[in-house]
């Protein structure tokens, strides 16, 4: 989309793409300096996800970030883009119990953080809870195939829509999009699979592990950037070691303190 001079993404911009065979690109951000890079660098959609649980707050799983983590680093991040679309995660336990509890929460992020439009997770489960949002005037990205939030009913991190499943999936994602949902994340769905919800909805599918044949894309910023510690998915690519660089460069700043050679006089002020 970057190419096509969009000054400002806006949710019409996701279904002209998907209209015209142009794959849209999306990433997280959890900060204003990484989200100033990504906007510069033509990336359409930052979303401020639960990841940060893992990635900011240091959690084993996205389970226990709440509203109040997420909305300081979503304020950040909309503050600091000029182009890109927002979208802010709503975190577990944020709308489940049902419409009302969902639109307060979507409420919230809209009004505290200047973010254009969010995110929750399930399918058919969540219908009326987009159809609520959405009534209102706030634009929701659906979340389906594996859901982070429901690991534990899901058995761990499961492939979704193997097999017979992929009737469960279809049955998801035609409830999203009928709810009125702009876009639906598809996560660690087989690439056949994602090809046929991709063909049978009009609204555009973002992949994670859902193979190429989908809409867009969207990474955990610190997986494709090497940061992430230990093993990552199968799906990510890795296009940088950040974690080597900075190491690296963290280990010549202490040996240069240490031994005395910085500050130098270039470094130093003069009466």
């Amino acid at each position: 989309m970057a190419e096509h001079a969009v000054k400002r993404v806006r949710t019409r911009h996701f279904q002209s793409a998907k209209d015209n065979g142009i794959r849209i690109t999306g990433l997280t951000s959890y900060d204003q300096l990484t989200a100033g890079i990504f906007d510069e660098a033509g990336i359409d959609f930052l979303l401020v996800g639960d990841s940060a649980g893992n990635n900011v707050y240091g959690y084993a799983t996205t389970l226990p970030v709440t509203i109040d983590d997420l909305i300081p680093l979503t304020r950040a991040v909309a503050g600091a883009v000029s182009r890109a679309l927002v979208v802010a995660d709503m975190p577990f336990g944020s709308y489940e119990t049902g419409p009302d509890e969902a639109l307060h929460t979507a409420f919230r992020f809209m009004k505290e953080t200047g973010a254009h439009a969010v995110k929750l997770e399930g399918g058919m489960r969540s219908a009326e809870q987009i159809r609520r949002i959405v009534s209102a005037g706030i634009p929701v990205m659906a979340h389906i195939g594996f859901t982070p939030q429901s690991e534990h009913g899901l058995g761990g991190h499961v492939i979704q829509g193997r097999g017979d499943q992929i009737e469960q999936l279809l049955a998801d994602a035609h409830a999203v999009e009928d709810a009125g949902a702009f876009a639906v994340v598809l996560e660690m769905v087989p690439s056949e699979a994602a090809a046929r919800v991709t063909k049978e909805l009009r609204i555009p599918t973002i992949g994670v592990g859902a193979g190429a044949h989908v809409d867009g894309q969207l990474m955990v910023w610190t997986d494709w950037a090497g940061f992430t510690k230990g093993r990552i998915p199968k799906f990510v690519k890795q296009y940088a070691n950040l974690r080597l660089t900075l190491t690296d460069a963290v280990s010549a700043y202490r040996a240069d303190v240490e031994s005395g050679s910085y500050p130098g006089p270039e470094h130093s002020y003069e009466d």
